[in-house]
C-alpha cells in the first residue's frame, strides 16, 4: 500500500490516523455503499514530510504556543507568516509523485474537489469544520498539487489556530490529510441534518438547499430553501430568495452567477426529493451510530454524498423508558446548580430520591443522566392524571416560570395529546395518607401556635446529624458505602416529614395574603414589606455571622492582608502567626463548625465545602468590610423586622376602612402571623440534607484515603469518578480500570462546556418557552419575585470565589444557592438566569427587600459587568441604561 495515498474502497475508520476525520468518514460510506464520488487521501505522512522540508517550523511552532486564544491580533499575524512560509517550501518529490498517480488512476481529463481533513475533524467529541480551506473543479498536476499545497498551509489559518488554542489540541499533534475527490456539476446541492440543528429534535430531518455548487451556502452567500422531514412526511418547506448560485469555470475554479429572476424563488427540490434525501439521511445516520451533519447534491435526479460528520452541538438526550414522548425537566435548574456533576455525584443524588427503586439502597430511574446533569421524566407521568395537568403549570410557577411555561407548551402539543394515555385517577390509600398532613396544614393556619415549630427542627438537626456521624464511624470498607446507601434512602423522607406541615402552610399562607391584598384592596403593594427579616431562617442566620466574622476582621489590617493572599491548605495555621490573627481565630472557626459542609452548589457531594476552601468566603469578607459598617448587617436586620411590622399595620388599616374591614383584618392578621412564624423553616430541609452529604463525603473520602495508600487510586479524589456501588466493588475486590476512570474525566471535560436545558423531550428538542411578562420594548423580560425598582452597577458573578461586589451594586448570577446569602446585604438588587417564586434567591431578597428578577435566560450574557441597569421587580424586567 502506497503510504502517500490511499483510495476510498482501502478506508475505514481505523485510517482516521492516517486520512483524517473527513477522509475517514467518506471511506466509511463509500465501502458501505453509498452514493460517494470516487476518490482518494493523500495521507497524514505526506503533510508530515511536507513539515520536515522545512527548517523554520519549528521555531513558527514555538511561537505559536505562546500566544493564547484571545490574542486575535498576533495569531493573525504569525498565522499568515506560517502559510506565506508554508507555500514556498518545495513539495517532496516522492510524494508529489504519489499524488499525480492517484490523480492519473482517476483519469486526467476529470475534475476534482481538494478538501482538508484533519485528524482531529468530524469527531463525536469536536468538529474542525470549516476551518481549513476547500478548493473546487481543479484541473491539471499543477493545479492540484497547488490545491493541496493550500489546503496544507490552511490548518494555520486563523480560525484554525484560535479553535485548538481554546480546545487544548497541540499544534503539533493535528495533522492534515486531503481529499482528493471527482467532482460532481450538480443542479441542486445543500446540507442535511438528521436532527434539527435548532431546536435538537432527533426525529427532524433539516435540510437546506440550494441552486448549484454547496459552496454558495457553506459560505453564506446565499440563503437557503428549508425542508423538514418527520417520519417520511414533509412537515415544513419554506422558499427562500436565491439570487446567486456558484457554478463552475471550463478552465477550472468557480464564478459566481446571478439566477434569472423565476429561479430565484423557485423551489430547489421537490417534496419528493426531500423524503428521499431525508431517507438517505437516516440510512447514513444508522451506519454512523449518532446524528450527522451531511453535505448532498443532485445532479441528473441523482443524490451524491459528498462529506458527512457528527453533529456536536445538540445536547444528549435523556434516556426514556419508551417510545412514548416525554417532557425532562432539569433538577439542577430546580436545585440552582447548573453545572455538570461527577458520576459520585449523581450516584449519591440518584440514591437520595427514595421512589422509583428496584431496592432502597439503589438509584431511583426517576432522575437519569444526561449530559453530567440529571433530569427527570416525573412531569410526565403526574401529567396522566387529569387533575395535577391543570394544575402543575400553575404550581411551577413557584419553581420556576420558565418551566410552567415549557409544561403548558408541552400539554398543547399534538405529539403528546396524541400519544396521552387515559386519565389516571389518584389512589384513595394515597388522599388518606396526605389527609392528616392536610388536616393539620389548615390547624396550623386557622387556631395553633406554631412560635416552636423552628426550635424543634433545629433539635431534629442537631440530634439526627450526630446520630448519623456515630453510624458511619462504627463500620469501613464496603460496609460503611451499604451504610451510606441505607442512609441516603432515608434523609430526603425524613426531611419532608418533619416540615410537611409546616412549609406548605408557610407558602398557603404567602398566596393567601397575596390574593387577598388584591381582592379586598386592589394591589399587593404591602407583599414587599411584610416579608421582610422573618424569624428562624438558618441561611439569613448564617449570612448575619458573616458579617460577624467581617466586623472580627476589620479591625486588623494585617489580617485582611493576610486574607487577600491566603491559600486553602494552612488558612487557619498561618492566620495564627499574622497580628491580630489569634484574636479572629476563634470567631473564623465558629462559623467554619456551625456552617463550614456549605459551600456553593452543595448538592453535588464532589464539590469543595467552605472548610475545604476556606478562601471561597475572602471576596464575600471584603465586600462587608468595604461596603457596610461595623454592625449594620444585624441593625438592617432590626430594621427589617420593625418594617415588616410597619407594613402589617398599614395593611390592616386599609382593611379597617373597608367593608367588614373588623372581620377581614383578622383574618389577615392571623395570615400574616402564621406565615411569619414559619417561613424561616423553608431553609431547614435542606440545611439537613448538606450537613448529612458532608458526614457521607468525608466518609467516601476516608475510604478513597485507603485505596490511594494501596496503590488501587492514584489519588483519593478519584472516587469522585465512581458510583456507590462501584466504590463498594473496588473495596472488595481491590481492583480498578483506571482507564474508566480516565475516559469518565474527558467525558466530564466535554460535558463542562455544554449549556444544560430547562426542559427537553424524549426527541431530543430543547424547548425555550418565553416568560410571560408583559414589559417595555428593549428590556430583558424574566419572572418578578421580589417587589420594587433598584438602580445600580452589575456585578456579574459567575463564581462566588470570584465575587467582588460594593454596597449598592446590583447582583447578576447563574443562580444563588444558599452559599451566595453573604452577597445579599451588598446587593441592591438581583438578577438570576434560574428561580422562582419560592426558589432561595426569591425569598431570601424578599427578607432583604432587595427587588428580584430571575429566569432571565442568558443573564450573564446579555448584561455586561460594570453596566448601569434598572431591575424592576414588580414587573419582572431589567432595562440596560447605559
Amino acid at each position: 500500500m502506497n503510504p502517500y495515498v490511499f483510495y476510498f474502497d482501502q478506508i475505514d475508520n481505523t485510517r482516521l490516523p492516517d486520512v483524517g476525520g473527513k477522509g475517514a468518514n467518506l471511506g466509511e460510506m463509500s465501502r458501505a455503499g453509498f452514493p460517494v464520488p470516487r476518490g482518494f487521501c493523500i495521507s497524514t505522512r505526506a503533510y508530515k514530510e511536507f513539515i520536515a522540508a522545512s527548517t523554520e517550523m519549528d521555531g513558527l511552532l514555538d511561537s505559536l504556543d505562546r500566544l493564547q486564544p484571545d490574542q486575535l491580533d498576533e495569531i493573525g499575524r504569525l498565522g499568515q507568516r506560517i502559510r506565506d512560509h508554508l507555500m514556498s517550501v518545495a513539495v517532496p518529490e516522492t510524494v508529489k509523485s504519489a499524488v499525480i498517480e492517484g490523480w492519473q488512476k482517476y483519469g486526467e481529463n476529470r475534475e476534482f474537489a481538494v478538501r482538508s481533513s484533519a485528524t482531529a475533524e468530524d469527531l463525536p467529541t469536536a468538529s474542525f469544520a470549516g476551518q481549513q480551506e476547500t478548493y473546487l473543479n481543479v484541473k491539471g498536476p499543477d493545479q492540484l498539487l497547488k490545491a493541496v499545497q493550500k489546503c496544507w498551509a490552511s490548518l494555520f489559518t486563523d480560525r484554525a489556530i484560535a479553535y485548538r488554542a481554546r480546545n487544548g489540541f497541540d499544534h503539533r499533534d493535528v495533522f492534515l490529510s486531503v481529499v482528493v475527490q471527482q467532482m460532481v456539476f450538480p443542479e441542486v446541492s445543500g446540507i442535511m441534518f438528521t436532527a434539527d440543528p435548532v431546536t435538537g429534535n432527533r426525529r427532524v430531518v433539516s435540510i437546506d438547499a440550494s441552486f448549484g455548487l454547496g459552496e454558495a451556502l457553506v459560505s453564506g452567500i446565499v440563503s437557503a430553501d428549508l425542508y423538514q422531514v418527520k417520519a417520511e412526511k414533509l412537515i415544513k418547506k419554506k422558499i427562500a430568495r436565491k439570487e446567486i448560485a456558484i457554478y463552475a469555470r471550463p478552465e477550472g475554479g468557480t464564478d459566481n452567477v446571478e439566477l434569472a429572476e423565476e429561479m430565484q424563488t423557485a423551489p430547489s427540490l421537490s417534496e419528493e426529493q426531500a423524503v428521499k434525501l431525508a431517507l438517505m439521511g437516516r440510512s447514513i445516520e444508522g451506519h454512523f451510530g449518532s446524528p450527522q451533519d451531511i453535505e448532498w447534491c443532485l445532479s441528473d435526479g441523482e443524490i451524491y454524498v459528498l462529506q458527512s460528520r457528527p453533529i456536536t452541538t445538540l445536547y444528549p438526550v435523556p434516556p426514556a423508558e419508551d417510545n412514548q414522548v416525554r417532557l425532562f425537566l432539569s433538577f439542577g435548574h430546580v436545585q440552582m446548580m447548573t453545572e455538570a456533576i461527577k458520576p459520585l455525584g449523581i450516584s449519591v443524588l440518584r440514591t437520595f430520591i427514595p421512589l422509583g427503586k428496584s431496592s432502597p439502597p439503589g438509584e431511583s430511574d426517576l432522575l437519569v443522566e444526561a449530559g453530567s446533569r440529571l433530569y427527570s421524566d416525573v412531569i410526565t407521568r403526574l401529567l396522566e392524571y387529569p387533575f395535577l395537568k391543570k394544575r402543575l403549570p400553575e404550581l411551577l410557577l413557584n419553581v420556576d416560570e420558565m418551566f410552567s411555561r415549557a409544561v403548558r407548551e408541552f400539554i398543547e402539543r399534538e405529539e403528546f395529546q396524541a400519544a396521552a394515555r387515559p386519565g389516571k385517577r389518584i389512589k384513595f390509600t394515597l388522599v388518606r395518607k396526605a389527609f392528616p398532613t392536610v388536616l393539620a396544614i389548615l390547624k396550623n393556619i386557622l387556631h395553633r401556635e406554631n412560635d416552636q415549630a423552628i426550635d424543634m427542627m433545629n433539635r431534629f438537626i442537631a440530634e439526627k446529624v450526630d446520630e448519623n456521624r456515630k453510624l458511619l464511624l462504627e463500620v469501613s470498607g464496603s460496609a460503611r458505602i451499604t451504610r451510606i446507601q441505607e442512609m441516603l434512602n432515608t434523609i430526603l423522607s425524613m426531611a419532608v416529614a418533619k416540615v410537611a406541615q409546616y412549609l406548605p402552610t408557610a407558602l398557603i399562607t404567602y398566596k393567601l395574603i397575596e390574593n387577598l391584598s388584591r381582592r379586598w384592596l386592589g394591589d399587593t403593594a404591602e407583599m414587599g414589606g411584610i416579608s421582610k427579616s422573618p424569624p428562624g431562617n438558618v441561611t439569613t442566620e448564617m449570612g448575619l455571622a458573616l458579617g460577624d466574622v467581617a466586623d472580627a476582621v476589620r479591625s486588623h489590617p494585617a489580617v485582611i492582608e493576610y486574607l487577600e493572599h491566603a491559600s486553602d491548605e494552612s488558612f487557619f495555621e498561618n492566620l495564627k502567626a499574622v497580628p491580630g490573627g489569634e484574636e479572629v481565630l476563634p470567631v473564623f472557626l465558629g462559623f467554619f463548625e456551625r456552617y463550614g459542609m456549605r459551600g456553593t452548589g452543595e448538592i453535588d457531594v464532589t464539590r469543595p465545602r467552605w472548610r475545604e476552601v476556606p478562601t471561597q468566603l475572602v471576596p464575600a469578607i471584603m465586600g462587608h468590610i468595604r461596603g457596610v459598617r461595623p454592625g449594620q448587617h444585624r441593625l438592617d436586620f432590626l430594621a427589617g423586622k420593625k418594617e415588616a411590622d410597619l407594613a402589617v399595620e398599614r395593611l390592616l388599616e386599609r382593611l379597617r376602612k373597608k367593608p367588614l374591614g373588623f372581620i377581614k383584618g383578622r383574618i389577615m392578621r392571623r395570615l400574616i402571623k402564621v406565615h411569619r412564624s414559619l417561613i424561616g423553616i423553608r431553609e431547614h430541609p435542606k440545611y439537613f440534607i448538606v450537613q448529612n452529604f458532608d458526614l457521607i463525603k468525608q466518609a467516601i473520602l476516608q475510604e478513597g484515603d485507603g485505596l490511594a495508600a494501596a496503590g488501587v487510586l492514584e489519588q483519593p479524589e478519584d472516587v469522585f469518578w465512581l458510583s456507590l456501588q462501584e466504590i463498594k466493588e473496588v473495596l472488595e475486590t481491590r481492583r480498578l480500570d483506571r482507564d474508566l476512570i480516565n475516559r469518565r474525566k474527558e467525558k466530564f471535560q466535554r460535558d463542562e462546556k455544554l449549556a444544560p436545558p430547562r426542559a427537553i423531550t424524549s426527541e431530543g428538542e430543547i424547548i425555550t418557552a418565553k416568560p410571560g411578562a408583559h414589559v417595555p420594548p428593549g428590556t430583558l423580560s424574566g419572572s418578578p419575585v421580589s417587589a420594587g425598582k433598584a438602580e445600580g452597577r452589575a456585578r456579574v458573578i459567575l463564581k462566588l470565589a470570584e465575587a467582588k461586589m460594593e454596597k449598592g451594586d446590583i447582583l447578576v448570577a447563574p443562580y444563588t444557592d444558599p452559599a451566595w446569602t453573604p452577597l445579599f446585604p451588598l446587593a441592591a438588587g438581583l438578577v438570576t438566569e434560574v428561580g422562582g417564586l419560592m426558589t432561595h434567591g426569591a425569598v431570601v431578597a424578599r427578607e432583604y427587600g432587595i427587588p428580584a428578577v430571575v429566569g432571565l435566560d442568558n443573564a450573564t450574557r446579555k448584561i455586561r459587568d460594570g453596566q448601569l441597569i434598572r431591575v424592576d421587580g414588580t414587573r419582572g424586567f431589567v432595562e440596560i441604561l447605559e
